[in-house]
């Protein structure tokens, strides 16, 4: 990956956005498309947008992915000075224990430490996780006043982690899902700027998709593109813990996953897996019979039917501090969205025939 790509992706990772709370990677993000971009925007929730301006009649495509992620917030404040804890969307209660984690306050991060009792203090195959809710950030402070003059209830906490290299071109940090869904978005707009794409190309980081697909929900009425790809993590099973049951055939490395059924329209899907043919992308493809779990399943449904695809790039650990995806597959992802928004024109209007 170019030096100048990695570090945008750096910076994004850096970034603590959890949902609700993304304002500085949606700034970043706005930062990296606005000189590719004839407008950008940014609507009441923080819903980041970039516009490049097709000829008058062309028809439009979103290339989308979510700025926020999972965290935790502060519930309450316990007489002792110890913080409580609600989850942001669907944090992990086995990974939390024992972590550091940063506070984001209004008077800037303040550093904690999840507690966990001591092995030697637990009882033999006392072993259970227990609920985020009963779990607590110890700040160091000596009593409750001493940390509401440092914390308020409602203020969004992340674990702390970092951004690390492994073998093979394969990175591991928070917040994969969905930092590297955005890259793509902002990256294949930027290619398809410099290819001079004749369709309207829209690049969108949307908000609060871990708590319901809401930014979606809200951009996709505002949007009304001829067709959306909705870009996010999908599940990498090619670990050794992955349950048989619920294996996808998803490896790292094997390319972006091309997903078919419910929101994911057939007519974009074939499309898509026809460009990929012509600019030597691999793909995968992974089914969803009922739902995608990702925006797509907002955008489909908005403004009268908006044509989807959901692209999946492959994560191992989901919804862990240690996500890992091979940067070789977001390259081939921007590679083949910036390939289908130059030739969009050759596809658009897509319709199911009957």
């Amino acid at each position: 990956m170019e030096t100048e790509r990695r570090a945008f992706l750096d910076d994004l990772l850096s970034c603590s956005t959890p949902s609700g709370f993304e304002t500085t990677g949606q700034r970043r993000w706005l930062d990296y498309v606005e000189p590719y971009a004839d407008e950008t925007r940014v609507d009441a929730y923080g819903n980041a947008v970039a516009v490049s301006e097709g000829r008058d009649d062309a028809p439009s495509i979103a290339v989308a992915g979510h700025g926020d992620e999972i965290g935790l917030m502060v519930r309450d404040i316990t007489d002792d000075g110890f913080v409580k804890l609600t989850r942001i969307g669907g944090s992990d209660r086995t990974v939390t224990r024992g972590q550091h984690v940063t506070v984001h306050t209004d008077d800037g991060a303040l550093d904690g430490v999840i507690g966990q009792v001591a092995i030697h203090l637990r009882d033999s195959g006392d072993d259970e996780y227990n609920e985020i809710a009963e779990q607590y950030v110890d700040i160091g402070v000596e009593d409750g006043e001493e940390a509401e003059d440092r914390v308020d209830i409602g203020d969004p906490i992340t674990l702390t982690t970092r951004v690390t290299d492994l073998a093979d071109d394969r990175v591991a940090a928070r917040g994969m899902d969905n930092r590297v869904g955005i890259w793509t978005a902002a990256e294949t707009f930027r290619r398809a700027v410099q290819a001079d794409a004749k369709a309207t190309v829209y690049a969108v980081s949307t908000v609060q998709e871990e708590v319901g697909l809401k930014g979606a929900q809200m951009i996709g009425f505002d949007l009304e593109p001829d067709a959306v790809v909705a870009v996010d993590v999908t599940h990498a099973t090619d670990q050794p813990e992955s349950p048989g049951d619920k294996g996808s055939g998803v490896d790292l490395g094997d390319g972006p996953v091309v997903a078919r059924g419910s929101a994911n329209h057939p007519a974009i899907v074939e499309a898509v897996r026809s460009v990929g043919v012509d600019a030597e992308v691999d793909l995968q493809l992974s089914a969803a019979g009922s739902r995608t779990g990702t925006d797509a399943d907002a955008f489909y449904t908005s403004a009268g039917g908006i044509p989807a695809l959901n692209l999946g790039l492959p994560n191992r650990y989901m919804h862990t501090p240690v996500e890992v995806v091979d940067l070789n597959d977001l390259e081939a992802a921007a590679e083949l969205l910036a390939a289908f928004a130059a030739r969009f024109e050759e596809f658009a209007p897509f319709r199911t025939d009957i």
